[in-house]
């Protein structure tokens, strides 16, 4: 169950080894295998601005500094500024007749920030006519020297790779006719007339004038130590660092800075080379192509009540699990020490299924020759530092869930399904959704006589899984036995245990 301010009381194990909550992780119908952020690879779709919803190609981000043209940023609050109408009165000097000098209004824009109340008149930034905005950032007074450093590494940077590529092909020896005959080829060129073979002279990159410490100290600072600090007046870090070449002291020298751009990204899997998630390419849109979150996939389990815990006395634990595919599935509880394997029943024999065969059996990016196939970059598996230190009692019977039904939520006479339950497992049920009843023991070894304040146990958990994706052997949906581990943190403390000690 994922908690927004809370811990993550209930963790899946990812293939890489990792612990994370079931809305942070993602299920590969291909592989068949549970990935997160760390075994999955980023790749950028889009670049955009998050005020006007621009969409702009790559190219011209990195000429615009992936900052917006348009949309500005308050230096105070770090809010987006919006465009306010204002009007300026003018009276022509021209003017002979009373008439005529008159003063005129004329429409004129400024920025303000609505949650600060900061404009771009107290920072003295003259109002524009047009509301597109020409607003000009505040230029560096060191942007020449840094643009002489860039372009020096820049250059010395190709230069190295320039001696790099020399190095690999080493000149080969030509055989000419003439050295049949004991005459070199450096004297058939002399013979022809053609000048003499010579090596590439080392180019020479000039290097740019260095910097020289001064002893002289600005007269300004002298008052540095002695002067009253107005805090009120002073800039904090995050206004300083939101404009690194200036770095402002004071308020009244801070300028509106341009709006960077965000980016939508999609994950792929670094086995098969499948997508896991795929935004939509429109900006304006909140929508995926191709979403294979966990929890579309797997069982979802929350922790419902808990009895508190006590040394050498198990206590009830009520866990909800739900089903959010559109088959049936079965849910069996094994013991923390099963491999977590792939199994199928061909003719009532359960056959453990390589995953790698399963790759090579979809249409995937991988299926090329081995020669030019391209090397995944695999994470290696981590081990699982958590160290349960309590005993859950598992049951030895499974049970089913029910595929999910949309329309059985909002139905009130929702009949329940004829199932064979066990009723000291399964406490109660509705639609695709049950709550089993477990029993947790503390483990009094690994303790030092208190009781610890969060104890930790795991378990596997079996289900059934209809992989519908065709491959070359199986053209048809296939039913798979899938595992994955799983974690409890339960808290001694928490305010479900204290609910469950007042129900009781």
């Amino acid at each position: 169950m994922a908690y927004l301010r809370q811990p993550e009381y209930v963790q899946y194990s990812c293939s890489c080894g990792s612990l994370k909550s079931i809305s942070k992780i993602y299920f590969c119908r291909h592989c068949l295998s549970i990935r997160c952020g760390f075994c999955v690879c980023h790749e950028v779709d889009s670049y955009y601005c998050p005020n006007c919803l621009e969409n702009l190609p790559t190219s011209e981000v990195r000429l615009k500094k992936n900052k917006c043209s348009n949309c500005f940023d308050c230096p105070c609050c770090l809010q987006t500024l919006s465009i306010r109408l204002g009007q300026s009165f003018s009276v022509s000097s021209q003017s002979k007749s009373e008439e005529e000098s008159k003063p005129t209004t004329k429409k004129v824009y400024y920025l303000s920030c609505s949650l600060c109340r900061w404009s771009s008149r107290d920072a003295g930034i003259p109002d524009q006519t047009v509301a597109t905005g020409s607003w000009k950032e505040q230029e560096n007074p060191y942007s020449n020297r840094v643009n002489a450093l860039i372009n020096y590494y820049k250059i010395l940077a190709s230069f190295e790779k320039q001696q790099k590529e020399r190095k690999k092909f080493h000149i080969k020896r030509s055989f000419l006719q003439f050295e049949k005959f004991g005459i070199t080829s450096a004297m058939a060129r002399k013979r022809s007339g053609r000048p003499p073979l010579t090596q590439a002279q080392n180019q020479t990159v000039t290097t740019p004038t260095p910097s020289v410490a001064e002893e002289n100290v600005d007269e300004s600072l002298s008052d540095l130590f002695t002067k009253s600090i107005d805090i009120t007046r002073t800039t904090t870090i995050d206004q300083r660092l939101q404009h690194p070449e200036l770095q402002a002291d004071t308020i009244d020298k801070l300028r509106p800075q341009k709006k960077q751009f965000i980016i939508k990204r999609s994950q792929r899997c670094r086995t098969c080379e499948h997508n896991v998630s795929k935004p939509d390419y429109c900006s304006t849109s909140t929508k995926f192509k191709i979403q294979l979150a966990a929890y579309y996939h797997l069982p979802e389990v929350r922790i419902v009540t808990y009895e508190p815990l006590q040394f050498g006395k198990s206590s009830e634990l009520l866990l909800k699990l739900s089903n959010p595919t559109q088959h049936q599935m079965q849910i069996t509880f094994l013991s923390l020490e099963t491999p977590v394997i792939t199994t199928t029943k061909v003719q009532g024999v359960v056959e453990e299924i390589n995953k790698e065969r399963i790759q090579m059996g979809c249409d995937s990016p991988n299926l090329l020759p081995s020669a030019i196939r391209q090397t995944a970059v695999i994470e290696e598996v981590k081990p699982i530092i958590v160290v349960p230190n309590g005993e859950i009692l598992l049951p030895n019977s499974s049970f089913t869930l029910p595929p999910k039904d949309e329309a059985a939520e909002y139905d009130e006479l929702n009949v329940p399904q004829n199932f064979q339950d066990d009723p000291k497992v399964v406490v109660w049920r509705n639609s695709n959704k049950s709550v089993i009843r477990l029993h947790v023991l503390p483990d009094v070894t690994k303790s030092s006589g208190d009781m610890p304040e969060t104890v930790i146990v795991g378990f596997v958990m079996q289900f059934s899984y209809i992989n519908t994706i065709a491959t070359l052997e199986h053209k048809t949906p296939q039913k798979l036995d899938l595992r994955v581990k799983l974690y409890l943190t339960l808290d001694n403390s928490s305010k479900i245990a204290r609910t469950a000690s007042m129900l009781k």
